[in-house]
C-alpha cells in the first residue's frame, strides 16, 4: 500500500486559476523561488521567503501555461503555451520582459524538453505542426536541428524528453504517443533506436533516469509502466510499479499543483 502523502510545509494561494507548470529556482544564496504556469495564461514567480507571489507575467495571451523551465543564469526564464509559443524571459533587476519566441505550431499538450550542449547554449525539443511530428532547435540561436517524425502512425506525440548518454551517439529523445507506445530517437542521425508498446491507453507522461537507464511512465489505465534501456538503447518494459485513479490524469513531476 503506497504511503501517504507527507504535509505541506505551507501553501501558496492567489493563483487565480488550476496551475499545470510548476519549477523551482534554488541557487546558492539567492532567494528561493517557484514559478508557476496557471490555466488562464499568466506565470507567478513566488518567493518562497515570504511565500507570496513577486510578479506575474503574462506573455501568452491568456492561453494556459504547460511548461516551465530555467536555463543557466537566474535571471531567465523559459514558458511554452497553448497560444502555440515558446518564451524566453529576461527577469534581471525587476525586468518582466519576453525577449525571444518560438512559434510551435502544437495545439497539443506536449511539453518541451530542454537539454544544455555547453556554455550558453542548448537543444530545445517540442512538439511541431504535424500531430506525431518532434522538433529540435537550437537555443539561443534558434537554429533547426532536425524533425524526428515517425514512419508509421503512431498518433499524436504526448511526452518527450531528451537527454544526452555518457558514451555512444549523441543526444536521445523519449517520445511517449497517442496510440501507448514508446520510442528512442537518435537526435543526430533522425532515425529510431527502439520502440515499445507500453500502454494499451496514451502516454500521458514519462520520468528518465539516464544514470540508472530506468524510467516510468503514467497512462489514464490504473497502472504506471515501468522500463529499462539497455546498452544499444533498446526499450525492454518490466512490471509495473504501482496504480491509481483512472479519473485523475499522471503527472510524474517532483511537485503536483493543488496537493494532488
Amino acid at each position: 500500500m503506497a504511503r501517504p502523502a507527507p504535509a505541506p510545509l505551507y501553501t501558496l494561494r492567489g493563483a487565480g486559476s488550476a496551475l499545470n507548470a510548476l519549477q523551482f529556482r534554488c541557487c546558492g544564496g539567492d532567494t528561493p523561488l517557484l514559478f508557476s504556469g496557471s490555466a488562464q495564461g499568466s506565470v507567478h514567480v513566488w518567493n518562497l521567503i515570504t511565500r507570496r507571489a513577486g510578479k506575474v507575467l503574462d506573455g501568452h495571451s491568456g492561453a494556459s501555461v504547460i511548461w516551465l523551465n530555467t536555463l543557466l543564469s537566474r535571471d531567465s526564464l523559459i514558458s511554452q503555451g497553448r497560444d502555440m509559443r515558446v518564451c524566453q524571459w529576461d527577469l534581471a533587476e525587476g525586468r518582466s520582459d519576453v525577449t525571444d519566441s518560438v512559434w510551435t505550431g502544437s495545439v497539443g499538450f506536449c511539453r518541451c524538453s530542454l537539454l544544455e550542449t555547453g556554455p550558453g547554449r542548448w537543444l530545445l525539443a517540442h512538439p511541431g505542426e504535424a500531430m506525431e511530428e518532434v522538433k529540435v532547435i537550437e537555443l539561443p540561436s534558434r537554429q533547426p536541428v532536425c524533425s524526428l517524425v515517425p514512419q508509421r502512425k503512431p498518433g499524436m506525440v504526448m511526452c518527450i524528453n531528451l537527454w544526452q548518454p555518457d558514451s555512444g551517439p549523441g543526444p536521445l529523445l523519449l517520445a511517449g504517443y497517442e496510440d501507448g507506445s514508446l520510442a528512442v530517437w537518435d537526435v543526430s542521425l533522425r532515425s529510431v533506436l527502439s520502440r515499445v508498446a507500453a500502454h494499451p491507453e496514451p502516454v500521458m507522461c514519462l520520468a528518465f533516469d539516464p544514470t540508472g537507464q530506468r524510467g516510468v511512465s503514467g497512462s489514464s489505465e490504473k497502472s504506471l509502466s515501468s522500463w529499462t534501456l539497455d546498452g544499444q538503447h533498446r526499450l525492454q518494459v518490466s512490471e509495473a510499479p504501482g496504480s491509481h485513479s483512472p479519473r485523475q490524469p499522471w503527472d510524474l513531476t517532483t511537485v503536483y499543483p493543488g496537493g494532488r
